[in-house]
């Protein structure tokens, strides 16, 4: 039996992913923050799930989780996850996000050099391209604070595996959904204001964003490291689709016509509107992997999800 160690158990993807694994039979153990995270998601998976606090700003917690578990596979999903927000708290961004994996990775070269590690590593590094297609060797160019904590991040990772000869690769995550996504993130926010029958205020419509469905997304995290050699891989869709697009359906989902709903207010930092999809033709030649649920059904997934929980 396989033991896994999820960094950020509790977020959208962490749940999701400790669902696949204890269906796989896997020991999971998960961390969460002492400030406390929100357990929701984790409830229905409590008696199988073995839960840790820890902090990526706190290396020797971090030495000891790695040193007491010699987990056969590490999955980083933790982070200051939000772009935007990053420019309020940059420090602390590149605090969490930027040194926090490498935190880990020495945790595993010191005390469990046979572990396999998956860093979560988000398509904002590559910034503006040119082509609009993002592949794997595509120049990585930052542009606000977490993009380039996360770059940090995805560089480390390819130095410890290659410097370090760690199993350790990192998955270049395009945008996933899923009603487990925060509010903070704004298809939640406009799905959640579709099923609420309730306006919602956005800073533009026109953004077009490669936005896949995270629940098989953390399938192909695993595939990652079920691989025969550590390589990175883009995980997109391999298209686009703008906000008004997620209106568009939403709201729809309950009859109604998103431009009477729709509020446009100034953003309040410099939003890139570049439209720049996933090349995921890699992963899907070499490990199988490929997106499954189609753009509207997602949304519409999502909505439901929100319609339900206005009845509870």
């Amino acid at each position: 039996m396989s033991t896994a160690l999820i960094v950020g158990v509790a977020s959208q993807d962490g749940s999701y992913l400790a669902e696949f694994l204890l269906a796989k039979n896997y020991t999971v153990i998960g961390t969460t923050r002492a400030a406390g995270d929100d357990l929701t998601y984790l409830s229905p998976l409590a008696s199988r799930l073995t839960l840790a606090t820890a902090d990526l700003a706190d290396p020797p917690g971090l030495a000891d989780l790695v040193r007491k578990y010699h987990p056969d596979e590490i999955y980083n999903l933790a982070a200051m996850s939000v772009p935007i927000a990053s420019w309020d708290k940059a420090y602390l961004t590149g605090q969490i996000t930027g040194l926090g994996p490498v935190a880990l990775l020495e945790a595993v070269r010191h005390h469990s050099p046979q572990s396999r590690f998956f860093q979560a590593t988000s398509r904002e590094i590559f910034g503006p391209v040119a082509s609009h297609i993002a592949t794997e060797q595509t120049p990585i160019h930052p542009e606000n604070p977490y993009a380039a904590a996360k770059a940090y991040a995805h560089f480390m990772t390819r130095i410890y595996r290659q410097y370090n000869h760690l199993f350790a690769v990192s998955g270049l995550l395009f945008n996933h959904e899923s009603p487990r996504r925060p509010l903070s993130f704004v298809t939640r926010k406009i799905t959640r204001a579709a099923a609420s029958k309730q306006r919602v205020h956005l800073w533009d419509l026109d953004s077009p964003r490669d936005r896949g469905f995270a629940k098989e997304y953390v399938e192909a995290m695993w595939l990652m490291l079920q691989n025969k050699q550590p390589k990175d891989y883009v995980i997109a869709t391999g298209d686009t689709h703008t906000i008004a697009e997620i209106c568009n359906i939403a709201y729809s989902r309950v009859g109604l016509n998103y431009k009477d709903y729709v509020v446009l207010d100034p953003p309040p930092v410099p939003v890139s509107a570049d439209s720049v999809r996933g090349d995921n033709s890699a992963i899907r030649n070499d490990l199988g992997w490929f997106p499954k649920t189609g753009f509207k059904q997602l949304i519409e997934l999502m909505v439901d999800s929100d319609l339900e929980k206005n009845l509870d």
